[in-house]
């Protein structure tokens, strides 16, 4: 074998690649389970104990902190977890009538609504529809007139075409969901989450929220829809703050009887540099005066910190900005910087600010506030004094005065950010930044400016003079992330974008720990079953089989964690499925091997041929599997998307551990004279001799597909449509566990009334004692409130019963109409590219046309089967995002079995030396490749069969209907690829024969 030393190398550089991204997760484990030892249960002194280990080197071997660790380790998804998954929805149309000066023009706001409508109805690109409305309703009337006013003057001339005002528009409306992504993000980090996962949705205006363990949503509803707040605020210096701070410490140590023992926290970071704030045409040089940290990260002994804790309350945890001056001694750092807390301590440093006998030292004109973010590779915040000029308490300048900012490079090709005031701004800039810059000749009496966001300070530049003409540039030890973002936070002010919650999922802790238990059993169950059936049926090759998926196995998940993907339980359900389907590789090769044996070829020669001629069906069915895969991931979300994120990655590995390394390991058991089985004495002559007259049955199959479909349609009326679960129709749906068995129909009469008289779908989940309550109730209902009103509504309803929400959706009609769409599409494009593909890849269209067709009998065959079972079932089998995932892979079923046929077929020609043929050879050809390959069908269909079945079983309410869907899915899979898609080929041809 070519490439032998290549492949082992690849191999060896992955799995050393995969070793280091699963080592992070076993650091991780290891240093929680010491937590839980230490903890004994106590929550609250388990979380303790990992805070102070966030900046501790726990992977001495590479150096990383906690904190590193933890960041790098298996992201798990809400439903392993628990948590909240938020869809913000940045609302465009209140950010064009505020662009155009809050227009009363009949007409502008007619559009505004008409394009609101049809983005409602699954229209895309809110600005072009806007503007094609506008035109429709004011021919000839310019879109310059309204946003050509003071404000946008710099990016719009009054002659601008409307074309040239859509590109503004445009251009405007993804820099507001920029900067709304940046604030958002920047209150999901203040409110302490773990590793929460945000993403814009490209191509529209929401963002994804991820927000593991979070379960307070009521707080986090408040926290995501609030308006930002741009403020800008002179600050105290530090020299000016230390002898208060002096005091409060005083204060505190005579005050607090039994002062909390507290450890120090190991701040040794880096300070974050200020920078310089400076008209536009003054030079920008960084002024920070840097230096050596001194007095940060010691490690005392226990008694030490709690005696600097009973003497110190505030210094002990509290640290003032210092640095080695030129004689040795520590000495204060000048800046705005009045002192570095680790995150731990910061609640409790609020909490002594607001102590009475503290507040009342504290003057009037100053209040604290922390950064926004910590300090560069620590958990450590800065501490801010801000100065209060005003008698009303309000800041000297609001947002409200920014007319556009831009991340700019200065003179010396550094970045740095230029900011643009409104007129009426620029008076006042003046005034503050000449207060600020004191003596110009002085620069260490120059003070600096802070740029608040949300009451956290994003940046505090120092004045090096005053700015008359409102255009101003803020410069410092920046990167061009660093200035981007700044550059979004000062224009988050400008123009009120508001975002709304436009789809919510909460998944309760309880639900997620069953969730793990249930994907982790059906995992290992489903695993060993392949593992017993390879060695049982192939003997000892079975074991070089096993091999490969165990080293696949590895290779998926080390892959995963290196992505940072976000594994889910449908992503599970994936790497099954993909170990499963990975097996198909190896049955493929080992059965042409065989063949080849039969055929009396020694193991080499047989080993060598049967790859050779497994090849290009492998090739094929992965391909035609990967391209349904990316579909998926790019119309998917959420679960959809993390099951196809596993399908892919799993479909690569899969053909380079189960072709090119069990390759590998067959060479070598030759080189060394091992003898290497395929078959045992109950295999051997499995499947031999077989020859069912697929072709002379055909119409036979046509019968009983015609009259499943038609039953289909039969239910489908008679039960008033698919049943189409709330991603598909919007509206809210809860989890609602009982302490006992509960009745569907008593739950409907009591919620009935409380929503309105709206009856509520009620059904039962999984079991007596679960139901899953779904309502539209409310649903286009904007206000931030209307959700506790709705829970309230149902809580009322359910009163009297003892139970617990375990988890609840929503999604609003635009939502839903959007999936609806991505659903659509990812259907539509799959059949198309899979008849490209097929077209491409045996150059006859009745081969396409063929695979297509059965396609489309595959999705109306499990459509069918839904409506007739739905109601008997003893589970829910709704209509959703998971049930597109299920169909999609069904197609992927079929073209793969498909496929293989087709290869056979292709290759009997050839040998032939003909291109087709017709009539009766035709109908034997077809019928001997259906047969030749029946082994490889079946055996493959029964491994991912058993596996689905397991995972069925044992998986977990949460994914059965899905799981469900690709059982029924597998059987009519191999039930199309040997009845419907091969022998329709035939009638296609003949067709085609008689026009000719």
């Amino acid at each position: 074998m070519q490439g032998k030393g290549f492949i082992k190398f690849i191999a060896i550089v992955l799995a050393i690649v995969c070793a280091y991204a699963l080592s992070f997760t076993l650091v991780a484990s290891s240093v929680e389970k010491d937590a839980k030892n230490y903890a004994k249960g106590d929550l609250a002194k388990e979380k303790a104990y990992l805070d102070s280990m966030s900046t501790e080197k726990v992977y001495p071997l590479l150096g990383f902190t906690y904190q590193s660790v933890k960041s790098k380790e298996i992201n798990l998804g809400l439903d392993l977890k628990g948590g909240m998954n938020v869809t913000m929805e940045i609302s465009l149309a209140e950010l064009v009538k505020s662009l155009a000066d809050n227009t009363t023009d009949a007409n502008f706001n007619k559009a505004l609504q008409n394009a609101q409508v049809q983005l409602n109805a699954g229209g895309k690109d809110y600005i072009k529809l806007f503007v094609n409305e506008f035109e429709k309703l004011s021919p000839g009337v310019k879109l310059a007139d309204y946003f050509s006013n003071q404000d946008n003057a710099t990016q719009l001339k009054s002659s601008a075409s409307n074309g040239e005002v859509q590109s503004f528009l445009e251009k405007e409306a993804t820099s507001a969901i920029d900067r709304s992504f940046i604030i958002l993000r920047s209150r999901i980090d203040g409110f302490g989450v773990v590793s929460p996962n945000m993403q814009k949705q490209e191509g529209s205006n929401r963002i994804l929220i991820e927000m593991p363990g979070v379960q307070d949503k009521e707080r986090v509803y408040k926290l995501l829809q609030g308006s930002a707040e741009l403020q800008f605020w002179q600050v105290y210096e530090v020299q000016e703050v230390v002898s208060l701070l002096e005091n409060i410490n005083k204060t505190l140590a005579s005050t607090l009887k039994e002062p909390t023992t507290t450890a120090s926290a190991d701040t040794t970071a880096t300070p974050a540099t200020g920078g310089k704030l400076a008209g536009l045409e003054k030079s920008a040089t960084d002024t920070t005066k840097g230096g050596k940290l001194a007095g940060l990260g010691k490690k005392d002994s226990t008694a030490a910190k709690a005696a600097v804790a009973k003497s110190n309350p505030l210094f002990s945890i509290l640290s003032i900005p210092t640095y080695q001056g030129e004689n040795g001694q520590p000495a204060l750092r000048p800046g705005p910087v009045v002192g570095w807390v680790a995150q731990k301590d910061t609640a409790k440093v609020n909490a002594y600010f607001k102590m009475p006998e503290v507040a009342a030292s504290i003057p009037s004109t100053m209040k604290f506030m922390w950064s926004a973010k910590p300090m560069e590779g620590s958990k450590v915040f800065e501490l801010y004094a801000i100065k209060v000029t005003s008698a009303d308490g309000k800041p000297d300048l609001g947002g409200d005065a920014i007319s556009d900012s831009r991340n700019d490079f200065d003179q010396k090709g550094k970045p740095e950010v230029t900011m643009y005031m409104t007129s009426e701004g620029a008076a006042k800039w003046k005034k503050i930044t000449a207060q600020a810059a004191g003596n110009v000749n002085d620069e260490n009496d120059n003070k600096s400016i802070a740029v608040v966001l949300d009451n956290s300070v994003y940046t505090a530049p120092r004045v090096g003079g005053e700015i008359p003409n409102g255009v101003s540039s803020i410069s410092g030890n920046f990167t061009q992330e660093d200035t981007k973002d700044l550059s979004n936070i000062l224009k988050a002010g400008k123009l009120p974008a508001p975002a709304r919650i436009a789809g919510s999922y909460i998944v309760g802790p309880t639900l997620g720990a069953q969730a793990i238990h249930d994907g982790l059993i059906s995992f290992i169950i489903a695993f060993i079953v392949i593992l017993v059936f390879m060695a049982l049926y192939y003997h000892r090759a079975g074991w070089v089989a096993n091999f490969a998926l165990l080293l696949n196995l590895f290779f998926i998940m080390g892959i995963l964690v290196s992505l940072g993907a976000v594994l889910t339980l449908p992503g599970i359900a994936g790497i099954v499925l993909v170990i499963g389907l990975s097996v198909d590789a190896n049955i493929l090769i080992f059965e042409r091997i065989r063949e080849e044996l039969a055929q009396g070829k020694n193991v080499a020669t047989a080993i060598k041929e049967g790859f050779k001629h497994a090849m290009p069906s492998i090739i094929d069915s992965n391909v035609t599997l990967f391209i349904l895969g990316a579909i998926l991931w790019f119309f998917g979300s959420g679960p959809v998307q993390g099951f196809a994120t596993t399908l892919c990655i799993g479909i690569l590995s899969s053909l380079f551990a189960a072709v090119a390394i069990s390759r590998v390991v067959f060479d070598s058991l030759l080189n060394r004279k091992i003898e290497i089985n395929f078959d045992n004495n109950f295999t051997r002559n499995a499947f031999k001799n077989v020859a069912f007259n697929f072709v002379g049955r055909r119409k036979i199959y046509y019968v009983i597909s015609t009259v499943i479909i038609v039953l289909g349609f039969v239910f489908y009326f008679k039960n008033g449509g698919l049943n189409l679960g709330v991603d598909f129709k919007g509206g809210r749906t809860y989890l609602v566990h009982f302490d006992k068995a509960v009745n569907t129909e008593d739950l409907k009469v009591k919620l009935n009334p409380v929503f309105g008289n709206e009856t509520p779908e009620v059904k039962t989940a999984g079991e007596d004692s679960q139901v899953k309550i779904t309502t539209t109730f409310h649903i286009e209902d904007q206000n931030p409130k209307t959700d506790k009103v709705v829970e309230d509504a149902l809580n009322k309803g359910l009163a009297g019963s003892k139970y617990e929400i375990v988890s609840s959706q929503k999604v609003t009609p635009i939502i839903a109409s959007d999936i609806v769409n991505g659903a659509f599409y990812a259907v539509l494009l799959s059949c198309l590219f899979m008849f490209i593909y097929i077209v491409v890849r045996f150059k006859k269209w009745q081969y396409g046309l063929g695979a297509v067709i059965a396609l489309f009998h595959d999705v109306l065959m499990v459509l069918s089967f839904y409506t007739i079972l739905d109601g008997v079932m003893p589970f829910s089998l709704e209509i959703g995002q998971d049930f597109i995932a299920a169909i999609l892979t069904v197609m992927g079923y079929t073209m793969t079995e498909t496929v293989v046929v087709f290869d056979r077929i292709r290759e009997k020609l050839k040998e032939s030396g003909k291109e087709d043929l017709h009539g009766e050879a035709r109908n034997n050809l077809i019928n001997f490749a259906l047969n030749s390959t029946l082994s490889r069908t079946i055996l493959t269909s029964l491994t991912v069969f058993f596996v689905l079945l397991v995972i069925f079983i044992f998986g977990g309410d949460s994914i059965r209907g899905f799981i469900f869907a690709l059982l029924i899915g597998r059987i009519i899979g191999t039930y199309s690829s040997l009845c419907i898609s091969t022998p329709i080929v035939i009638d296609l041809g003949s067709s085609a024969e008689k026009k000719n």
